[in-house]
């Protein structure tokens, strides 16, 4: 289905980010994928499940809060004149403690990770071409640490947040005592 422009430029942003992601987390043996350079920090395979875990509550938020709508006779459709989305507020500065929903648990094995990670992606895409069809600026849920935030900014959350923990997994691997393999 196509998106609305700001939708699908959206899309992109996620896609090559994911991309990133993936590229750097794909060749990695169970063993890199579950090292930690120390106790407080999470290793790749946490990351990856991390993102996951934010990933699919962002699309049940999605599925929720339209759906709320969609039962009250809320829904209004795409406003064909939303040619850019209300921009993100600024990220809060250093790193802030996931909340418990989406705390990574350590020891999955990888390829079962970039599963799950791929299969959430699908099923996001779903989520966004939803978001494609009502105006997604009605639509707000409260983040624990940067506020209100409608539909679309909490997807644009997940473009920030996946390049924030891009960064995160590659500081894992280039860190003295990474396993070769």
């Amino acid at each position: 289905m196509p998106l609305p422009p700001p939708l699908e430029t959206l899309w992109t942003e996620l896609q090559a980010v994911r991309r990133e992601v993936l590229k750097e987390a794909e060749a990695l043996s169970q063993a890199q994928a579950d090292w930690r350079p120390s106790e407080r920090d999470w290793s790749v395979g946490e990351i990856l499940h991390h993102l996951t875990l934010a990933e699919v509550n962002t699309g049940k938020l999605t599925t929720k809060l339209i759906r709320e709508a969609e039962a009250a006779g809320r829904l209004a459709p795409y406003p064909s004149a939303l040619q850019a989305l209300p921009p993100l507020p600024p990220a809060t500065p250093g790193p802030t403690e996931a909340p418990p929903q989406v705390r990574p648990e350590k020891g999955h094995p990888i390829g079962q990770l970039l599963g799950e990670m791929n299969a959430a992606r699908e099923r996001s895409r779903q989520s966004i071409e939803r978001l494609g069809t009502v105006d997604p600026r009605p639509f707000t849920w409260k983040h624990f640490a940067l506020g209100d935030l409608n539909l679309a900014q909490w997807w644009m959350l997940q473009v920030r947040h996946d390049a924030d923990h891009l960064q995160q997994l590659r500081t894992v691997k280039a860190a003295p005592g990474f396993p070769k393999s």
